[in-house]
């Protein structure tokens, strides 16, 4: 079927999630541009906002749960990739190449330093090949306007999500274990998780704790249904 293209990325995501992730970019962005430009961080050449931060935005807003959202990432993420970007910009004069060194170099950075931010590649990029307020800026850049950028946006996710009824910072649901055991998954430990990751070779947007909430509350679902329905077809 054609419309197969069009069916949600996202597992646990509904319409109503995705229209209060609008209207928390709507706040979030909004509100930082007000404070930006009640702070004076927009009297030079460089601009209030920074593009990198419409990208967090949507990881802040429309995924609060993800591993990348967390507000080390956003925040550590964007000020360590424009860091690294504003160094190699000052090393490298050849832009083209400066541009894909930034971008890589901010993921090793990120990677290290536990805070992978996808929009953090174009805060190295964008100190790359910003312009000529962002080169005089030096490294102030990671600090005004990224960090403040940044920091404020994720405060405003924080408010936010006190009302949104997701969880930011994030942390897994505790789950009620099974009553007993089932026939999928007998004895699930997280360490079993850790092993199957290692194993499949992927790195997916999700931590190890929601991935192991996220299958006990599967075999609750299954006790409960296979002390209601009886075993029938569904032993493995």
């Amino acid at each position: 079927m054609p419309f197969r293209f069009f069916r949600p990325l996202l597992a646990g995501g509904n319409f109503n999630d995705r229209l209060l992730a609008c209207a928390g970019a709507l706040m979030g962005i909004g509100l930082t541009g007000l404070v930006c430009t009640w702070l004076g961080a927009g009297d030079q050449a460089l601009p209030l906002l920074v593009a990198p931060i419409g990208a967090s935005a949507v990881l802040l807003f429309a995924v609060p749960a993800s591993p990348l959202a967390q507000p080390w990432s956003v925040v550590g993420g964007n000020v360590v990739s424009a860091l690294v970007g504003i160094a190699v910009a000052s090393l490298v004069p050849d832009r083209v190449i400066a541009a894909g060194l930034a971008v890589s170099l901010a993921i090793l950075a990120m990677s290290l330093l536990r805070c992978l931010h996808p929009p953090g590649g174009a805060a190295a990029l964008t100190a790359v090949i910003g312009g000529p307020a962002v080169a005089a800026a030096g490294y102030g850049f990671a600090l005004m306007p990224v960090g403040l950028n940044s920091v404020l946006l994720v405060g405003l996710g924080w408010l936010f999500h006190r009302f949104s009824g997701h969880s930011y910072p994030h942390r897994p649901v505790p789950v009620v274990p099974a009553p007993a055991p089932v026939s999928i998954a007998p004895g699930l430990s997280i360490e079993d998780i850790d092993l199957a990751l290692e194993e499949l070779g992927e790195t997916f947007d999700v931590s190890r704790e929601d991935l192991d909430a996220l299958f006990r509350k599967a075999e609750a679902n299954a006790a409960a249904r296979l002390a209601r329905d009886g075993p029938g077809d569904y032993v493995i």
